[in-house]
């Protein structure tokens, strides 16, 4: 990164900053049967789990940043003291100034979070009656309010569907409802967490543009927690991985992924019945007289591909990138140090 780019970055305004930010959890453990239950009337076993440890971090206004990394890794527990819903067990913690887990209504009026897998919209009533009601709770002013709706609705082209039950919507219409819902408000940070999960190609691909769209014209802040890799590589500019609540990756996505990623999938659908001689050095996922799937080291994939189109007759070609969790896989086992 070059001294002007640097002093661009000093210029910024820090929105998230967290020193040596540590969550601890103390977990009853017992022995296994009957015996085990009644030891643990009289003496009981207590295991400390810590969740997220000793984390630094810091985030800029109009940043769009992935958390990435495995189940368990301590993602959700970052983004629950980030929005205040836990208290730390140690360190320091700022979020747009304000002390999270003090839930003081200034700053939960400045943030929001959306859930690919929970909710914030009521069923039986229509997106309208729920923007409607979120308008109250948030005292959003008139002018803002149909601002706002008429802005994002035009976005994502969804003024049909403003007056029909939840419940009767499409998963991806929902959650292009439950992304309005959010951003009623007009948040200054936005976390999200799976926000694609169970959509098809097109709806991801709705979804990611509109995110797009409010971080550029909103100047919104977001946070994304994902497994896609297409997520995070298309939306992301900076990644943090985390790994057993430690970070151990905090850098640029593309750099990232130009690092970890060693394979490309191929798929290939074939025009007739053939017999698939997989290339040296391939793997062999899948494989029919119709359709092969392997995977080669990426620097061979291209003169690979130029000599399977003269020998087979195909139908279609498919190149994709290693996926996301083999790529942390490999931070992991690399220490984090992007090569």
């Amino acid at each position: 990164m070059s001294a002007g780019q640097n002093n661009t970055e000093q210029q910024k305004t820090i929105v998230v900053e967290t020193e040596k930010l540590t969550k601890e959890y103390r977990r009853f453990e017992k022995e296994p049967g009957l015996l085990g239950s009644v030891k643990s009337l009289f003496n009981r076993k207590f295991v400390t789990k810590t969740a997220v440890d000793s984390l630094d971090l810091k985030i800029s206004q109009g940043e769009f940043t992935a958390l990435i990394g495995p189940n368990g890794a301590g993602k959700t527990t970052l983004v629950k003291m980030l929005t205040g819903i836990i208290a730390p067990s140690s360190g320091r913690i700022s979020v747009l100034g304000y002390y999270p887990n003090k839930l003081e209504n200034a700053f939960k009026r400045q943030y929001a979070v959306v859930m690919g897998q929970k909710s914030q919209l009521f069923f039986e009533l229509t997106p309208l009656d729920t923007f409607a009601l979120f308008r109250e709770l948030y005292n959003i002013p008139p002018d803002v309010y149909k601002r706002n709706v008429d802005y994002f609705v035009d976005i994502f082209g969804v003024s049909g569907l403003l007056n029909v039950q939840v419940r009767t919507l499409s998963l991806g219409e929902r959650m292009k409802m439950e992304l309005i819902t959010a951003l009623l408000h007009s948040p200054q940070i936005l976390f999200l967490d799976e926000p694609t999960i169970g959509l098809d190609a097109a709806a991801q691909r709705q979804i990611r543009t509109f995110l797009r769209e409010v971080n550029r014209e909103q100047g919104t802040t977001i946070i994304l927690t994902s497994h896609y890799m297409e997520d995070v590589r298309s939306l992301c500019g900076r990644s943090i991985v985390i790994s057993g609540g430690r970070k151990i990756y905090d850098g640029d996505t593309e750099r990232l992924f130009a690092s970890y990623q060693i394979h490309k999938k191929i798929t290939l659908l074939f025009e007739t019945e053939c017999t698939f001689a997989a290339p040296p050095g391939a793997v062999v996922i899948e494989q029919s007289p119709w359709k092969a799937v392997f995977m080669v080291p990426k620097e061979q994939s291209g003169e690979l591909l130029q000599s399977i189109i003269a020998l087979y007759p195909l139908r279609d070609i498919t190149v994709e990138e290693d996926d996301l969790g083999g790529v942390v896989e490999r931070i992991y086992t690399a220490g984090g140090e992007a090569r």
